[in-house]
């Protein structure tokens, strides 16, 4: 988004987590002034009372699938909108206070998440150990520094903060397991599209009209928009009724994406806007390439040619 960019961040804390890590990543997080909250909520309460000028939050995992509390938060309050998503892999590290031999650890001090992605390498390595948990990484780091439990499951930031000894590094089961992360402002004037990027939209469909998400689907399908993400929530109204998530490929200034937000409106009970912004990729990933007859060139082609056609000019 232009103008003058964010300096003061707050992010789901506490200090020495992946989220955190995954604030570093941006420059201008790492001149500004980060603060940690307590909950996904107290982020984003931060920015809308502007207290903080955006907040770092999970937003899903490779593994876990997407995080709950941040889509509520997403659809309840006063609108923000994503500017940037953050995907970090997520690299868990066995530390304790000094060099320990594996088959000494008799109890592992681990975040309910860290430890569900880590089951069977605890299984096969540590299968003597009483996994503990605590309330998040950091927790972890800072109870076996302290020489409350005899290892930790933590993230690789928490290490050299709290002066651990790594045992063993990258020990989640799923090797390539990443975290997206959404940091979101304030809304404002929307930035120039990159050629590659993400729109992300939260609607919900009147539960009572027949093949309402087909429709939705089918206007993104005839403009050429992929779907990268679908998810449902419930709106806490009553039952049967739902939000669902969209991640889409496209900017909402361009010509197709902008159409088919229109037709969304149209059919849709709610649309609310999340913002458009640069898709985060991973190992250099290309673009993907546009289907014949809709790309952004059909697109401009046809539209010149019904202008043509109005003007007489056949």
């Amino acid at each position: 988004m232009p103008g003058t960019p964010p300096s003061r961040f707050v992010y789901l804390g506490p200090e020495g987590t992946f989220t955190e890590a995954a604030l570093r990543t941006l420059p201008a997080a790492e001149r500004g002034v980060r603060t940690p909250a307590r909950s996904v909520p107290e982020a984003l309460e931060a920015v809308r009372a502007g207290d903080a000028d955006a907040a770092l939050v999970p937003l899903e995992n490779s593994v876990g699938g997407a995080v709950p509390v941040t889509l509520d938060e997403l659809v309840t309050g006063n609108p923000l909108v994503i500017t940037r998503e953050v995907v970090i892999p997520v690299e868990f590290v066995l530390a304790a206070r000094e060099p320990t031999p594996l088959a000494s650890i008799r109890t592992v001090a681990a975040h309910p998440q860290a430890s569900a992605q880590c089951r069977n390498w605890l299984l096969a390595h540590v299968p003597d150990a009483v996994v503990v948990d605590v309330l998040s990484n950091a927790t972890a780091a800072i109870s076996a520094a302290a020489g409350e439990y005899d290892a930790a499951l933590c993230a690789p930031i928490g290490v050299p903060r709290n002066n651990l000894t790594v045992l063993a590094d990258k020990v989640a089961d799923h090797a390539d397991a990443v975290t997206r992360f959404a940091l979101l402002s304030r809304p404002g004037p929307v930035g120039e599209p990159t050629g590659d990027d993400v729109t992300s939209l939260a609607v919900s469909i009147r539960h009572d009209q027949v093949g309402a998400l087909l429709a939705v689907l089918t206007e993104l399908l005839v403009r050429g928009i992929n779907l990268s993400r679908i998810e449902s929530r419930p709106t806490g109204e009553q039952l049967g009724t739902y939000f669902f998530f969209l991640d889409c490929t496209g900017h909402v200034a361009e010509t197709r994406m902008g159409e088919a937000l229109q037709g969304l409106r149209r059919i849709c009970a709610e649309v609310r806007f999340l913002g458009s912004y640069p898709r985060h990729r991973l190992h250099h990933e290309d673009p993907p390439p546009g289907l014949p007859g809709l790309t952004d060139a059909d697109f401009a082609d046809s539209a010149a040619w019904l202008a043509r056609l109005r003007a007489g000019e056949i």
